[in-house]
Order: C-alpha cells, then structure tokens, then sequence
C-alpha cells in the first residue's frame, strides 16, 4: 500500500511493503539495570530529520570548535565539538539527518548503532538532543517514537517556533511534553532563542542525581497488519491532532505560489542557472578586493625574502617554490570562501532543494538515479566524499553510474584553475567572468549527464529508481551557520594548501631547478657588455643586459631540469591544444590535486633569481608576459579557452581515483574512469583549440 504524505511538502512514498513485515522493536533492560548500566556522561547527541535545523543547533552550541570527519570504518560524516554544561566540557555529536531508525540506509544504520552504544571508539550519549520541526511536527514525530524507544535522558528541542508563529499554529507545549514524557524546549536555533533553557535541560539530565524517564513502550506503537509503519504513523497524527492547533494556509499557498514557478520542467531549469550566474558575479565581484590584497601581500614577502637572502638555491626556493606555490593558490582563496558562503545560504532557504527536484527529472531520463543528487551535489565541494557518499544508492548498477560521472562535476579544486583562467580573459569584467564561470559548471553538468545517458545504453542498462526528497519550507537563511560552514571550509582547504600544496610546490621548484646547466653563450656575451657599458656610465643599459642575461640563464636552465626535459616529451601531445611544455608540467603535476596547476606555473613561470630591490610580480602578470619560443603569448584566448575546457573534464585527481578503486573493490573501474574522461577531455579541447583559431580568435 502506498502511505498518504503528512504534508504537501514532503515528496516521497513508501512504496509496496510486503506483507508481514515488522517493526523491530528494541527490547530495554529494566529501569534499575539501566540505573547500574549509565552510558558514558561526556557526549551528548543531536538527533533530527533532515533540513528539522540541527546543524545550525550545532553551530550554536559549539561555535567553532569542532570538527568534521567519518565515522571509524565507515563512510558518513559525522561532526563532533564541545560546549560547556555546568562547567563541565561536554562533547556534542551531530549525528545525520535522517527519517527513520529502521536501518534502511547506511545513515540510520550508523544513528541506530551510535544511539544504542555500539560503535567502536564512541561511547553511547548521556542525553539525546530530539529536534522537532515546529512547522511539521506530525511528521517529525516518526522518528520522536522510535528515538524515545531507546530509553535514553532525552530533551525535545521544539526548533523553528518563529515560523510557526507567523503560520498561525499554536503547540501546546506542556501537552507534547506529556505526551512524549520529556522535556519540551521552544527554540529558534537561527537566531539563539531558547538555547539557553535548553542548556539547562541538558545540564539537568547529564546530572548524577538525573532520573531517567519512562521509555515509550505501550500503546499506538505495536506491528499491524499490512503496513508496519501505520501504528507510528497513526500515533504521530493522534498527538498533533491533540497538541497543534491551526494550520499555514496562507504560507501553504504562497509556498506553492513560488514552487510554481522554480519546479517548472524548464522555467526552473533556467531560474537554476540564473541564480547560479548571479553568485558567481558576485563572487567575483566581491572577491576581487580580498584577492588582491592576498596577492600583494604574498608579493611583500616575497620581495622581503629577496632582501635578506643572498641571491642562490635556498632565495629561490623560498620565493619561488614556497612563497610563490602556495601564496599562488591562497589567492583564491576569498572566492572559494564566498562560493561556500553562498550556497549555504541558498541551502538554508530551502532552495537547493527545489534545484534538486528540478535536476531529478532530467537525471532520471538520462540514466542516474534519484538519490544520485545528494553526491552530485557534495562533488560540486570535493568527488572523493561525493564518491563515498553514493552508497546511499542501493542499486549496484545505479551506484556505479552515479560513481563514475560525479568526476565530471565541478570540485572546489577546479575553482583555482577557472578564476586563473577567467581572470587572464576578463581581469576586469566581473559579468564575463561570471557567465565564463557558469558556462564551465555548467558544461560539467552536461557532461556527467551525457555521459550517464551513454553508460545506461551501452555498458550498463537497466532502470533507475525514483527520488525520495524533502522539500523544506521556505525560510530566512541563518548567517550565523553559513559563516560558519565557510570557515569550515576554508580551513580544510587552508590545511591542503599548507600541506599537500606545499610539499608538491617544493617538489615542483627541484624539477625546475636542477640538474644545473651551464651559462648559455648569449647570457655570457650579455654580462660582459653590461660590464663594459658599466666601466663608461651607461647604468641603464648595463642593468637591461644584465635582467635579459638572467631571463635567458632562467629560460635555459628550465628548459634543461627534470621538469623542462619532462614537458618537452609529451609537447608534441599537448601542442595540437594550443598548450606548451611548461603547461604541460602542469598537467602532470595536477594529478596529484588539480588546484597544483596554478602553483606549479607560479613556479615554472617564475624560475630565475630576483633581485633584492624588485617585488615579484603577481601570477597573473606573470603568465600574460609568458611567451612561446617564436615570442608569441602563451595564454591567448584560445589556448584559455581550450585550457579551461580540459580542466572541466579531466579527471586530474589520484586520491579520488584511490577512493573508487576502494568503493569498487578493483582497478577495473577507475582505470576505466582515468581513460574515458582523459580522452573526452583531450578531445574536447582540441576541438575548442582548433575552431577558435580557425574563427580568428587567437
């Protein structure tokens, strides 16, 4: 049978059941073993449906002192901080959101387990954090009846009140807390309010002297007939019917007013676009200020090195490969955070949501499942948890499409590499810059679903399963928690930069350096002139042979490292792109993190000895100078463009390939994934390349 939605917005259905299926119910140990057997008192859980506002719960309770990471042995995140209760530290985990304890899914798996103490390394919590969504409470109740199973010290923060003011629905509050027999504290966890009863609560049930109460084991929550689900779904509506009164009429209608409009077929497919196209001007708009202070910034030490240092090996390495490697992707670091900083916001109104049904359509015509989008959204951050995340899809067929196209999409990563590239084309054109950002995320998109559809035709066929979706109703985003998630963030892509980047631009600077080779003949000849023209006064002239020996010494000796020698060997490859050997270096260096291209020319680019009195210049003024052997520029248009189309499709990441040859279980699958997105990117940009410079655009 199918079970009719508590609410319009809650999209999904049970599907067939088959009959004689039964809710596991959890057999508690008596009240005085469960006296003699307290779980651990230092770790309190947070607990919710999804989009019910937990994480922002977190947030406010935590602040900034936590941190994200998996599960031991497993592959769902988890976030773990501190708060103080009593003056006690007390650890808070944010388990995730979920609808149901009934181990479906590897996410209720993992709440179940964690909730019943039974995962390694973490203790079972002192207390539950409950999360009701106060203008859904029916359906939030669900799981309320099978959390307050468990028997835990439990206390119901009844989150979003704001809201439901405004929609007119009144909950009795001291009612629910009878009919759950817990605590029931009004919160809104956006702006603060009521967290600080909460607080007391908590401390009230982490206390010694605490008596647990009663679990939930009697009536409206036996097994029926047919549906397992009814008696929990029947009892949910029982206790809304006696504790909420009135309805959001008025905020119904407007809500389906606006999805009208954003969860049109095709209207909501370009409202999508557009308002991506308007954060990424805005990105680069805002960004710009911050950039270049960092950049000018990286320039003063820079130049500061120079002067302390005596020109040599060690000057180098620190201008060049330190300094100039990594401040080379710190740069862009303003625009990564401001990119995260807004889709948190968008994700806090509700809308991605919205973008999810709209996309969901399309996906599922071209051969990707429904629950394809949760990963496909996470790989727009990084693929390697996107990867992992996938199996949430149970279909193994769907599972592996979905693994196998989420590579395309664009990753944080990518981000360095399309404002290097956007900044050489439009330097100060922030709605060109945005459109050319669009366009690579969107060709990205189109890719992963043109090649699902190919995938489904060929090597694996079948059909895809539908998706199961909330969608949230619409509120004021929490400024509070998208700050925070950007820090978040940027501290994870901070701690790359200062360490992967870091050794790899190390490792980078010795192939551009050595071997050594000897003076070339021209630089020779250039310093015994400006000796000369010294010895007479001709100061000037004398300094401008001296800066083209160097630039030749420079130009030779790069040409001569590993780093050079390696370049020249794939260049005739490479050239049909519009690319050089020294992007070529590039190219391979980036399959260690694709973000290490523009650390890797930052450094190819500027090898040479600095000057005590000259401030280096910025990467991009570096790479415009850049020129070929016949003294034509490198970063022309076309070669940009063919560039940015390669980077968008190549797959130019080893750990994410590790990462699937894990999920897997073999070298068959990322083999064959390194293979087909190299040739669909190699090919896509020589055919870019190629009709821009047939067109003139050079």
């Amino acid at each position: 049978m199918r079970r009719r939605c508590v609410r319009r917005s809650l999209a999904f259905s049970c599907g067939s059941i088959p009959r004689g299926q039964a809710i596991s119910i959890i057999q508690l140990p008596t009240r005085e073993g469960r006296q003699t057997a307290r779980p651990d008192e230092s770790c309190i859980a947070l607990v919710g449906n999804p989009n019910a506002g937990k994480t922002t719960l977190f947030n406010s309770l935590t602040g900034l002192r936590a941190k994200t990471a998996n599960f031991p042995g497993t592959t769902i995140e988890r976030r773990l901080g501190h708060t103080r209760l009593a003056d006690r530290r007390v650890k808070v985990l944010d388990l995730p959101g979920l609808y149901s304890l009934s181990s479906v899914t590897p996410e209720e798996t993992i709440v179940r387990e964690a909730l019943l103490g039974r995962l390694a390394n973490q203790p079972r919590p002192a207390a539950v954090v409950l999360l009701l969504d106060a203008t859904n409470l029916e359906r939030n109740l669900y799981l309320a009846s099978q959390v307050l199973e468990l028997g835990l010290p439990t206390v119901v923060a009844l989150n979003m009140v704001d809201l439901a003011e405004r929609s007119a629905i009144e909950i009795d509050v001291e009612k629910l807390c009878d009919e759950l027999r817990c605590p029931v504290v009004p919160v809104v966890a956006r702006s603060g309010r009521g967290t600080d009863d909460l607080r007391r609560e908590l401390e009230h049930l982490i206390s010694p002297d605490y008596e647990p109460h009663l679990p939930m084991t009697g009536e409206g929550l036996c097994d029926c007939a047919g549906c397992p689900y009814k008696a929990r779904y029947d009892w949910a509506e029982e206790v809304g019917a006696r504790c909420v009164n009135g309805h959001s009429h008025a905020n119904a209608h407007q809500t389906e007013r606006i999805d009208a409009v954003l969860t049109h077929p095709w209207v909501g497919v370009g409202a999508f676009l557009g308002i991506m196209f308007v954060v990424f001007a805005l990105i680069f708009w805002v960004a710009q200020y911050p950039m270049d202070w960092i950049d000018s910034g990286f320039a003063t030490v820079g130049s500061t090195i120079a002067q302390w240092l005596p020109p040599g090996d060690l000057r180098s390495l620190l201008v060049d490969g330190v300094v100039g490697g990594v401040g080379g992707v710190l740069v862009f670091l303003p625009q990564i955070a401001i990119l995260f900083f807004f889709l948190a916001l968008l994700e806090d109104t509700g809308y991605l949501a919205r973008a999810a049904f709209v996309m969901d359509r399309l996906m599922r015509k071209v051969g990707l499942p429904g629950k394809a989008f949760v990963p496909m959204l996470s790989a727009h951050a990084c693929a390697i948890p996107a990867i992992m995340s996938a199996r949430v899809i149970e279909n193994q067929r769907d599972r592996l499409v979905t693994m196998l196209v989420l590579p395309l999409l664009t990753c944080s990563a990518r981000i360095p590499v399309y404002t290097m590239i956007t900044a050489l084309l439009f330097p100060d054109q922030p709605l060109l810059a945005g459109l050319v950002f669009t366009g690579a995320y969107t060709l990205g998109i189109l890719a992963a679903l043109v090649m699902a559809f190919v995938f489904k035709r060929t090597i694996l066929p079948g059909e895809t399963t539908p998706l199961v979706l909330e969608l949230p109703g619409y509120k004021m985003p929490s400024l509070r928690s998208a700050l925070f998630a950007t820090l978040d963030r940027s501290r994870i892509f901070i701690k790359r930069a200062g360490t992967v980047i870091l050794v790899v631009s190390i490792v980078l600077w010795a192939l551009a350096t050595f071997p050594k080779s000897p003076m070339p003949v021209q630089a020779v000849e250039n310093l015994a002139q400006a000796e000369q023209l010294a010895a007479t006064g001709q100061v000037e002239e004398a300094a401008t042979l001296r800066r083209d020996a160097e630039k030749v010494t420079a130009q030779s000796g790069l040409a001569h490292s590993f780093a050079g020698r390696l370049g020249r060997l794939i260049e005739p490859v490479i050239a049909p792109l519009g690319f050089d050997w020294q992007i070529g270096v590039g190219i391979l260096s980036s399959f260690a993190a694709r973000e290490v291209i523009v650390s890797t020319l930052a450094v190819v680019y500027g090898v040479g000895e600095t000057t005590a009195d000259e401030i280096p210049g910025s990467l991009y003024d570096t790479l415009r100078a850049a020129t070929r052997a016949d003294g034509t520029a490198v970063f022309t248009f076309a070669t940009s463009i063919s560039l940015l189309v390669f980077y968008v499709l190549a797959m130019q990441c080893l750990p994410t390939q590790v990462v699937t040859r894990r999920e897997t279980g073999g070298w068959r699958w990322p083999v064959f994934q390194l293979g087909y997105m190299t040739v669909l990117a190699y090919g896509s940009a020589l055919v870019a390349y190629q009709v821009l410079v047939g067109v003139g655009f050079v």
